[in-house]
């Protein structure tokens, strides 16, 4: 039987992104001056605050709170009408150094045994529903969302939209789990006040739909754009008004969106957040590596579908387990449990390994905190951090747990 699907996205100016990207940069800033540095920072920004928090250990010095009011005014939350804003609003910090206890289980003489930064599992997941091997659902909420801040950049086809905004994708998939239809979108922009509530909502749904939801199809490959049809129900700003929004309108703290952050409800979730955490966090590098690990595996025919679970225990090297569930669309004749045996020979999951593997070390983070953690494109980019200490320029490489250099050898090792 028929059944619905349904993913959802924030935009970067929702509250919870907020503290997720001014959490991220401030990692960036450390690892750009010392990519041994040891970071969890956890933000909250609620009307004319920013509270930093966290632990810490690092030989650089960064100007923490002029990053989290760079990141503010970024973003777009640059007038005082907002109620938050970034040349204006109060920065505290309270981070402080790394507990020992933790340090003296990720730290070890010989680089190759050094342990997880804390117990727990790690999910990655791939699907070939999409041309980035991700959820369909969540992958166009994603567009909606990024379309969306284009042209409240743009400022130019509609010039009310403010930072705020969700996106909720709803689809319909048949018996052979296909996407047949679009059901139902979701939209709820934030907006200044421009008018009576009913004329501002006429305006801004006739602007969503023959502004917005063209210049998504006009990205999309046809057999997903005719997915688009004359009988979806738009919801758009249901409420009827969204001026008021942002910290000002709801508090936002980091790591609340990690269902956003990665696959929209599919698949699974070990339940930690990725964003101000180092690469010793295996919450974070552990969910890069499993995605990387699916996403291959997908991508050479092992599976339709794939989710890896990988687990740890704090200050030990060796994972606990490896778990596969194919949802019985494996292509080869191998059980779940024997194509687990062959990714913990094809992949070394300790921490130190995957995070040279991936290239983690380096300050990327600070892009993976909107719009998705995964499904993203690979890029070489140069990258530029100034402190009160100097400034630091590099070459880096993101979201290299996207890349598909391990199809060749996956084929190999499952004969395909």
């Amino acid at each position: 039987m028929p059944y619905l699907f349904t993913s959802e996205s924030v935009s970067e100016g929702h509250p919870d992104k907020v503290a997720d990207q001014i959490s991220d940069s401030l990692l960036d800033h450390f690892l750009a001056f010392d990519n041994q540095s040891k970071v969890a920072c956890e933000t909250l920004v609620t009307t004319g605050l920013t509270v930093l928090s966290g632990e810490v250990k690092t030989q650089s010095y960064v100007d923490v709170q002029q990053v989290a009011r760079d990141v503010i005014n970024k973003i777009g939350y640059t007038k005082g009408e907002y109620q938050f804003d970034g040349n204006s609003c109060g920065v505290i910090s309270a981070i402080h150094e790394q507990s020992p206890d933790i340090n003296q289980g990720v730290v070890r003489a010989s680089e190759e045994e050094q342990g997880a930064g804390d117990q727990g599992m790690m999910f990655g997941y791939a699907t070939n529903e999409t041309e980035n091997f991700m959820p369909l659902a969540l992958d166009l909420s994603h567009m909606l969302l990024k379309e969306l801040s284009k042209i409240r950049r743009e400022n130019t086809d509609i010039n009310y939209l403010r930072p705020d905004a969700k996106s909720q994708v709803t689809i319909e998939y048949s018996d052979d789990n296909k996407p047949v239809r679009i059901d139902a979108i979701v939209v709820s922009t934030q907006h200044d006040d421009f008018g009576p509530e009913a004329e501002m909502l006429e305006k801004i749904k006739k602007d969503i739909k023959e502004i917005l939801i063209p210049r998504v199809i006009a990205q999309l490959k046809p057999e997903i754009a005719a997915l688009f049809n004359d009988s979806i129900k738009y919801h758009i700003n249901p409420t009827g008004k969204f001026v008021i929004g942002g910290p000002h309108g709801d508090t936002g703290l980091t790591g609340r969106k990690i269902i956003v952050d990665t696959y929209g409800g599919k698949g699974a979730h070990g339940g930690g957040a990725f964003s101000g955490k180092d690469p010793s966090k295996v919450d974070r590098s552990a969910a890069y590596a499993t995605r990387h690990i699916a996403k291959n595996l997908v991508a050479a025919g092992v599976a339709d579908e794939i989710l890896v679970q990988v687990s740890y225990a704090i200050g030990v090297a060796e994972p606990m387990g490896i778990f596969v569930n194919t949802y019985g669309s494996a292509k080869v004749d191998l059980n779940d449990g024997q194509i687990a045996k062959k990714i913990t020979e094809l992949f070394d999951m300790k921490p130190s390994a995957l995070i040279k593997r991936l290239k983690l070390m380096n300050p990327i983070y600070s892009e993976t905190a909107a719009y998705g953690h995964m499904g993203r494109t690979p890029e070489v980019k140069t990258v530029e951090f100034n402190t009160p200490g100097g400034n630091s320029k590099m070459e880096v490489e993101t979201f290299t747990w996207e890349k598909l250099d391990y199809v060749d050898q996956v084929k190999a090792a499952f004969g395909l």
